[in-house]
């Protein structure tokens, strides 16, 4: 384990946070229909995740107004304020559901996003999908007007391809702005962002790529290749973001079988080997922001940030990882 934590920059934004966040659509509390992907959390369990991430070093929160229509926003803000964590002294995303919705909600529904969070300000906002009434452009207004109102710090995208991301960005820059943030599924399994040239384009305007599901909602952990009933639990929202079927195991269970062999030799456990290899594919551009149901996975994921590993380990799990991912 490496004894230091380098702060990563979140794009142009000025914005410096840690390697790893913590993903809170777990905390949706089983509300709405995003929001039933996961169980209901009890508080204190949900309170003890926010403190271990904390005491690990993680010191930013991603959250959505979908995750149980905002219900994931007030069960982080209520969990910060019993940890006694000072607004301002940690970075809280949180992302606009466009769906069947104009670009003008956005701006509107902002005043929301901050009543959930309250007391906590928003430091990154972005546009949770691609698809709204409303075009690229007039999105990226949208959130031109909340830079230029100082309502956040910066904004991103999320899920966005590289032709709409460079539309967004496009705007921004003539409204005097930067796009920060790109928010992809992309882990060791699903490595599509570096063939479909979103990460490409990402590199050129000097957007970080947040990658969401980092272990593939749990695929890149060994838990279900050492006990594959485990899949039978897993909601049909979770495995529609990952592979968690007898292919997806069968398919993976070889990156996993190495992926085991160096967390034995690092003392680690397999998803932290995979959260640190994602993190070292393309030096500081890339972020993740892995989810946690128990305290000891936020603890794992902390702990992560801090592995390095060998460059031919690093070789060997990219080679196996082209041969198992999704191009």
């Amino acid at each position: 384990m490496g004894e230091t934590m380098k702060k990563r920059p979140l794009g142009k934004s000025g914005i410096e946070v840690s390697p790893i966040g913590l993903g809170c659509w777990q905390f949706s509390q089983g509300k709405g229909v995003v929001g039933k992907a996961w169980p209901g959390l009890p508080h204190e369990t949900m309170d003890a995740i926010v403190r271990t991430a904390l005491d690990g070093g993680i010191d930013w929160f991603d959250t959505a107004e979908v995750y149980g229509g905002g219900k994931s926003e007030e069960a982080l803000a209520g969990a910060l304020s019993r940890a006694k964590v000072k607004p301002g002294s940690v970075a809280i995303a949180t992302k606009w559901w466009p769906l069947l919705r104009t670009s003008a909600s956005l701006v509107r529904s902002f005043s929301e996003r901050l009543a959930r969070l309250a007391p906590y300000p928003v430091d990154l906002h972005q546009i949770h999908q691609p698809f709204s009434f409303s075009s690229a452009e007039k999105q990226a207004l949208a959130l031109a007007t909340l830079l230029r109102a100082k309502s956040v710090r910066a904004v991103g995208v999320s899920n966005f391809s590289a032709r709409m991301m460079q539309r967004v960005a496009r705007v921004l820059v003539e409204e005097g702005f930067v796009l920060a943030s790109n928010q992809v599924h992309y882990n060791l399994l699903d490595r599509r962002i570096e063939t479909n040239g979103t990460l490409e384009a990402a590199r050129d305007a000097g957007i970080s790529i947040i990658a969401y599901s980092p272990l593939a909602q749990g695929l890149l952990t060994g838990r279900f290749h050492a006990d594959a009933s485990a899949a039978r639990k897993v909601s049909v929202m979770r495995k529609s973001f990952s592979r968690i079927d007898e292919r997806g195991i069968e398919g993976s269970r070889a990156l996993n079988a190495l992926l085991g062999e160096i967390a034995t030799l690092h003392g680690v456990s397999i998803a932290q080997v995979a959260l640190a290899a994602l993190l070292s594919l393309h030096g500081e551009m890339v972020l993740a922001i892995p989810g946690a149901t128990k305290p000891r996975q936020a603890e794992e994921a902390a702990l992560a940030m801090r592995l390095e590993l060998g460059a031919a380990e690093m070789e060997a799990i990219k080679a196996e990882s082209w041969k198992a991912a999704r191009k």
